[in-house]
This record gives C-alpha cells, structure tokens and sequence, in this order.
C-alpha cells in the first residue's frame, strides 16, 4: 500500500466494493462491573475505594473469522492494564476454549483510570489491606471466565459479514509533557498548543448481508483520564462506545487505546468533559461510517513475538537495602518486593519480554504494542511503514514504553513511572530500536514481503 495515511488514501481513491459478504464476524458485551467497592486503578492519590457506578465497564469481543475459516480475536477491557501472568493464563485459556492460536488473540485495555485494580497490575502503587487485597484476588480470579463469556458468545453470533474500513479525526488528546495543563484553554484558543500527537481515528465495520451495522471497531490515541473521581467508568472511551451503539441500534462498539501514553484529555477531571470527549469520538467514528470506505480482503496473516528489551544498569542488593528505608513510601515498597523476589532468584532479570504483535487483514497492517505506548511510536510507523494501525496498551502493560527522545528527556514518562510498575531499572536506551526492529520484521512477514 502506497505511503499515505488511511485517511489521505480515502480522499483520493474509489472506494472499493463494500457490499458482498466475504468474512465473518461476531460481536459480544459482558458487564465486568465490580460488584462490590473494591480499589480503583491507575491513580496513586486515591484513599478510599469506589463509591458507585458513573458507567459500567465491560469485556468486549469481536471475533473475524476470513475465507479460510482462520479466525482472529479481539476483547477490549475497561481497564488500565493486565499484568502479564495473568495475560498469558487469559490466553491460554481463550486459545483451549476456541482453538485460536496467541498470535491471533488480542488483549486490548482501554486504560480507563476508573477501573478496578487487577492482579499485579500496578500492584506496587498502592498500599491495600487484607480485605482490599482479597476482593483484588478475588475479582482477578472472577475475571478470565467474563472475558471468555464474552468470547464465547461472538464465537455463537459468527455470520456473514462485509468488512470495511476508514479513518477520521479527533482533535482532544493534548501532548501533556509540552503543554502545562492549567494553559491548555488559551492555548487551544491561541492555537499555539505543543509537542507531538496523533489524532487519526481508525474504523473497521462489520456489516450483516442485508446492510446493518453488526459491530465497530475504533481507536484513539489519548490517556483514558479525563476522571479521577471514585466512581467506574469507562471514562470517555466508554462513552464513545455507548455512542456509537445507540447510533447504531444492536451494534457492538469496541474500543482500542494507540499510542497515547504522552497524551491527555484537556480540560479534564468531570463528568461532562468525558461525556463530551466520548460525544466528540463518537461523531469522528459515525462521519467514517457516512464516508466510503475500503473493503478488506478476507485473508488474514498474524506474527507474535516477545523480545527481550533490555534494562539500565540494576541496583544492587545494597542498594536495595537502603532503597527499602527510603522517605519516598513507592521507593521502599519497589525496593522491598525486589528483595522478595531475590530471595528464590539469584539476580534480578536484565531485560523483560516484551510482546509484538501484527496482524495483516487484506491490506490493512495493525500493530499491537504491550505496555504504555508514548506517540512517537505510531507517528514513526506511520512514516515507516505507511498505512499502518498501531494499538497499545496489548496483552501486557508492563510500563511506559518511551521513546529515544522521551527516554533521553527523562520525566515521568521516561523513567519516573517505572518505580510504579516495580521494574528494578529505566529502559536501556536501545528501547525504540528493538521495538522498531521487532516491529519492522513483523510488517514485512505478515504483508508477505
């Protein structure tokens, strides 16, 4: 595919015929709710846990099935992450049930920061009681069979589809390490906002043999923190697929994150704002729906490989020791789990296995990335790669996955976050160009280059 974007590619090409049934598709929601006011994820200022339900949150799946009868499949979940133990034991699970092999199972978090806390996601960053941690495991241990009823249920709905996709805008997603929140409004009014995004909104449709809207895929690259009350929501990421279902009466709306881990929704911290942000995504998705869009081509190719990415230099096991008395209480609790962990290791690992992933639907190449994804990473594949889809957020979110320049510039995204996640170490600087290489094979063995 020539090196344009999807929605340059639009403006200047026919559509290709979108009307005969080639795939097959099935779409299906559970409520994943917590039903009792367990912590929430994905904020370390919080002191209590949730006090209600703004917006319930779901399991989502959506199963494409091509002419060969090789199916590929997608579960978005309203929540800030997995850790990976629990992703692979998920998967595991998925590829037994339904015979899909991993390469071709995706895990997408939204990254909604109104969410419940799970497994050993995050786990470090908050300091729970023995009742909290119960209905953390509790919920953790709950969770894989929702997730698989889900599946299960799209796997029963597979009938005859057309699939079709496009691509649009969406302008709320602000670069936050360029811009200081408070200046935000004038500088949307002074047009004089900073730093890089990416505010494409890629669309995949599947429609029955008589023409309805049966499920939507979408993404958008921004940080699912527009709240930080303590109430579940799918924050505006939920609302947009509320949205789009009622514009679309029995469609299922499922939603996927890009790379927007440098990226915030300003204004923020309301209800309206993410009811508004939702509104706003939603309309970008339903003008795709109006427009004319490309068929895909019922073949489908999927790669998976998880690399070693590797870590700077470790701490030592003194080091450790003094950490664990630090003033900083995440520093000490980080410090304190690595000594646990060296007690049954002899050292701590130099690298982590970090997943890759491409699928190859027709023309269109979609990359997944674990962890949390800043831009600079969708805008290079883009220009790499043309045509390209790039979720983030996949299978394992491990931590910030920065840049070379976020990594070199430091800040939270460039290693502060990482005493979070409890990695011993920031990224070794070589970060981007394994992810790149990585991502580069993939491309190319999933286009049949």
């Amino acid at each position: 595919m020539p090196r344009l974007t999807l929605l340059a590619l639009l403006l200047v090409s026919p559509a290709l015929a979108a009307d005969a049934p080639t795939w097959k598709a099935g779409f299906a929601a559970v409520t994943i709710t917590p039903a009792k006011p367990m912590w929430m994820s994905g904020y370390a200022a919080r002191t209590k846990p949730a006090e209600g339900t703004e917006l319930d949150l779901y399991a989502k799946a959506a199963v494409l099935e091509d002419a060969a009868g090789k199916k590929l499949l997608l579960v978005s979940l309203d929540l800030v992450g997995l850790d990976r133990e629990f992703s692979v034991r998920i998967r595991d699970r998925l590829t037994k049930a339904f015979a899909i092999p991993r390469e071709r199972i995706v895990l997408a978090c939204s990254h909604t920061h109104s969410g419940p806390v799970v497994g050993l996601n995050l786990r470090s960053m908050y300091f729970l009681d023995a009742e909290q941690n119960k209905l953390v495991d509790e919920y953790t241990t709950a969770l894989p069979a929702l997730i698989e009823k889900a599946v299960g249920q799209a796997v029963k709905r597979l009938e005859p589809v057309s699939l079709n996709m496009g691509g649009g805008k969406c302008a709320f997603a602000v670069n936050r390490r360029e811009n200081k929140e408070a200046e935000v409004p004038e500088r949307i009014r002074a047009g004089t906002l900073k730093g890089p995004v990416d505010h494409d909104v890629p669309v995949l449709v599947a429609r029955d043999t008589a023409g309805k809207v049966k499920g939507v895929l979408f993404g958008y690259a921004c940080h699912a923190t527009t709240l930080d009350g303590l109430k579940w929501s799918g924050d505006y990421s939920g609302h947009a697929m509320r949205a789009v279902e009622t514009a679309n009466p029995g469609a299922v709306a499922v939603f996927w994150a890009g790379c927007g881990a440098d990226l915030n929704p300003v204004p923020r911290r309301t209800q309206s704002l993410a009811e508004k942000y939702g509104k706003q995504l939603a309309e970008s998705v339903q003008l795709v729906l109006k427009q004319q869009l490309f068929a895909v081509k019922p073949t489908s190719t999927a790669v998976y490989q998880e690399i070693d990415l590797s870590l700077h230099a470790l701490p030592t096991r003194d080091q450790l020791a003094k950490d664990a008395d630090d003033k900083n209480k995440y520093v000490a609790a980080r410090a304190k789990m690595l000594l646990e962990k060296l007690k049954d290791e002899k050292e701590l690992p130099a690298s982590y296995p970090y997943p890759i992933q491409t699928w190859q639907l027709g023309d269109l190449t979609w990359l997944h990335l674990g962890g949390e994804v800043v831009v600079d990473y969708s805008l290079r594949f883009k220009k790499d790669h043309g045509a390209v889809w790039v979720t983030a957020y996949v299978n394992d979110v491990m931590a910030y996955i920065p840049s070379a320049r976020v990594l070199k510039e430091g800040g939270y995204e460039g290693g502060g976050a990482m005493v979070y996640y409890g990695l011993p170490s920031v990224w070794g600087k070589d970060v981007e160009d394994l992810i790149a290489a990585e991502a580069a094979r993939q491309v190319k063995a999933a286009r049949g280059k």
